[in-house]
């Protein structure tokens, strides 16, 4: 673990390992009272997103969050690809290990996708655990509407499969400071540790092959879709307008489809409201569960 920075050390022994089916999960937990929350992570980040917010939430439940196959801290497995399936299936064990039987759900970015699938297993009676509430951040719901960044398109014109070098994710930095809104760019010290987690276990290599979660989507975009429709329990949909990428019209969607869904969307906040604006979000968060 040489090399992280100091934060991501700190964040990083916080939280421990847990090994599932051979292979080793980071995750952390705070908390210890009310009811559970599962936090689930975008790409290409990780559960580090959330360091600001699961504080807030500690006082009033019992937090969960951890870093998906190939993201963060956990294990980058570059064969067989990790599919949302698994991710799903990820978040069933984790859950399992943690002895939650009932919990909200606060997703973002592909953690929106990874949610809709576990609500799918919920809406079928097929789910370990029980979601009493959803709650969405950004994050392309509707893949159809997403205005993928040039990064992500040149990373799906590469080839599915780990790249022989590192990438230099030195470029990437622009592209992720596009994403933030202006009134809340990410500092050089926020933007160092999302590259150093993912570069981390030769991470950067694996980027082609964990993008293919937008072709996955895009595939199974009915399944997720209905999910969300036919979901009976609180759904809730808190989107940072800036976002360029899953732009705010995907939110004001989901409330066409689903009447019955809670939208609050964010003029001053782009893709990222849990690194933006965290204590704002645990706020808004707090007040739904």
């Amino acid at each position: 673990m040489s090399g992280l920075p100091r934060s991501v050390e700190s964040w990083r022994n916080a939280g421990s390992f847990l090994d599932v089916d051979g292979r080793s999960v980071f995750v952390t937990g705070e908390g210890d009272r009310g009811s559970d929350v599962l936090i689930l992570h975008g790409f290409p980040a990780s559960s580090y997103d959330w360091r600001n917010v699961i504080p807030h939430l500690a006082g009033k439940a019992r937090v969960t969050a951890f870093d998906f196959l190939g993201y963060g801290l956990s294990d980058k497995p570059a064969d067989p690809r990790v599919t949302l399936f698994d991710q799903a299936d990820l978040a069933e064990q984790i859950a399992a290990e943690h002895d939650i039987e009932r919990c909200a759900i606060v997703a973002h970015d592909m953690g929106d996708t990874v949610a809709a699938e576990l609500i799918h297993r919920h809406n079928a009676g097929e789910l370990s655990f029980e979601i009493d509430r959803v709650i969405l951040t950004n994050g392309s719901i509707y893949i159809d509407m997403a205005q993928l960044s040039p990064g992500q398109q040149l990373l799906l014109q590469l080839p599915d499969e780990p790249l022989a070098e590192s990438l230099p994710l030195d470029g990437f930095k622009p592209g992720i400071a596009d994403t933030f809104s202006k009134e809340h760019q990410p500092s050089d010290a926020e933007v160092e540790a999302m590259i150093a987690l993912i570069a981390l276990g030769g991470g950067d290599r694996l980027l082609p092959r964990l993008i293919r979660y937008i072709e996955e989507r895009r595939a199974n975009q009915q399944r997720w879709t209905d999910a969300l429709n036919e979901y009976t329990g609180l759904l809730h949909a808190i989107w940072g307008e800036q976002d360029p990428i899953a732009v705010v019209a995907m939110a004001h969607e989901l409330k066409a489809q689903r009447p019955m869904t809670r939208v609050e969307t964010w003029p001053d906040v782009g893709h990222w409201p849990e690194i933006e604006v965290p204590e704002r979000l645990a706020g808004a968060i707090m007040e739904r569960l």
